[in-house]
């Protein structure tokens, strides 16, 4: 069961103390830049407020903002495909390689692609699809998944990137991180001009624009959607915003909540394939809608909050649970506080419910989003829902039932002598773990409510 496999590979992570220092080291470094780019803002509470309220609207009427998504983007060229779930998305992309004859695809950053595992039905279709974010490519290379919504190789020092760069592309080896970047520059940069396809996600689909906006650092997205004569962009359906100029308020609170920046190195807006008098850009353009079980979100008006995010990872910088047993082993695309959130409703309950109990519920998440989702009480919902819906666990279930009986009935918790409570406490605690790093609780000989009755 994936939750057997994820109590044993934490426990292994926890424990992992060298493991454990590159984790606190790379997110120290991110949580300093942010508090510093936190300063820049005159009123940041604001900023999140005013975030909440569009994201809130957007949701409550998502339909109607698709739609004028669709009809903008169309009108200059664009052709947007709805795609239900992985399999439907993954049918049309390969529609469209067939059609272009395609060997080779650059992509950028994108969590929608390695959502629905587009790197695995490309090279099983014979195309060799190559990730051109650096954090992207050398986990590529080292066979991983991303191990951080933002920074897909957080995990790995500079020793361990050289290490991979030397066994996977044959350099000597070199210690100077200059050196590397510039290596993995140079054998990316062909591959723009030569493939067929480009690939990108979406952090904003603008509504009133029919466009696409995407935000990076590196370029890598721009080059991946310009020289290639097709550009996809496989977008969810949450991320839509109502206005261009909304980007002015998204855009500073994605960065600076990320990375610390005030705004990234590069913004680009994507309005289509190109135009009659553009000397630049794809020939054709398509955006996939993504759903792949968001409705199932926004058909909970009581989770559907949950699709306000902009995954700017900084709920996953505070989380001590992800501090400690870090982005592998969670086993999903999106991991940290809001994975656990959406990934249950994205991929399951049954088989992700134990995500859900992976938190302290300190509310360090909530309190730093950017668009004040209450990360924290979703996952308290998530929990509900999983017991609701006859998921728990027989034993779990069967002491709860009687500790709810013994609490409701004072007279019958005075009956049993401390012993049999001991043994009923230790049963409980040892369910859930607490025992095994911990000494046993133990009931006193005499309840309170004894005392009081004979100083009476």
């Amino acid at each position: 069961m994936k939750s057997a496999q994820f109590l044993t590979d934490s426990e292994s992570k926890a424990f992992d103390l060298e493991h454990r220092r590159k984790i606190r080291f790379n997110i120290g470094k991110y949580n300093a830049a942010v508090q510093t780019g936190l300063g820049f803002y005159q009123d940041h509470e604001l900023a999140r407020e005013r975030a909440s309220y569009l994201k809130a609207k957007v949701m409550n009427h998502l339909d109607e903002y698709l739609l004028e998504f669709e009809r903008n983007f169309t009108a200059r060229g664009g052709k947007v495909i709805w795609a239900q779930d992985a399999q439907e998305a993954l049918l049309e992309v390969g529609k469209i390689m067939a059609r272009r004859k395609a060997r080779t695809v650059v992509k950028a950053k994108s969590m929608t692609t390695e959502e629905i595992h587009l790197n695995d039905f490309l090279g099983k279709n014979g195309i060799d699809s190559i990730e051109t974010d650096l954090g992207e490519y050398i986990v590529q290379l080292n066979g991983e998944r991303p191990y951080h919504i933002v920074t897909p190789a957080m995990h790995l020092s500079k020793k361990d990137i050289a290490d991979i760069f030397v066994k996977h592309l044959g350099i000597e080896h070199t210690d100077d991180a200059q050196q590397l970047v510039l290596t993995a520059r140079h054998l990316l940069r062909d591959k723009y001009t030569q493939a067929e396809v480009g690939i990108t996600g979406g952090n904003f689909l603008i509504a009133d624009t029919g466009a696409v906006a995407v935000t990076e650092n590196e370029g890598n997205a721009r080059l991946s959607a310009t020289f290639p004569r097709t550009h996809i962009a496989i977008v969810g359906i949450e991320k839509v915003i109502p206005k261009l100029q909304d980007l002015d308020l998204f855009w500073p609170l994605l960065s600076t909540s990320g990375t610390g920046q005030q705004v990234t190195v590069y913004n680009t807006i994507y309005t289509g394939p190109r135009q009659p008098l553009e000397k630049d850009g794809p020939e054709e353009m398509y955006v996939v809608l993504l759903d792949n079980g968001r409705t199932n979100l926004l058909a909970q008006p009581d989770k559907r909050e949950a699709l306000h995010c902009i995954r700017c990872g900084a709920c996953l910088n505070v989380c001590p649970v992800y501090k400690n047993i870090g982005g592998h082993t969670y086993e999903t695309t999106y991991s940290g506080p809001i994975g656990s959130v959406i990934s249950p409703h994205l991929s399951g309950l049954a088989e992700n419910k134990h995500l859900s109990y992976a938190s302290s519920l300190c509310g360090a998440c909530t309190s730093v989003c950017p668009v004040k989702i209450n990360i924290h009480n979703l996952l308290l919902k998530n929990r509900q829902q999983s017991v609701q819906e006859g998921m728990a666990d027989s034993e779990e279930t069967r002491a709860i039932y009687f500790w709810k009986l013994a609490m409701l009935n004072r007279r019958l918790l005075n009956l049993l002598p401390a012993r049999a409570k001991n043994w009923a406490l230790f049963r409980m605690l040892t369910l859930v773990g607490w025992n095994k790093r911990r000494e046993a609780l133990e009931v006193a000989p005499k309840s309170f409510n004894k005392l009081w009755r004979e100083r009476r």
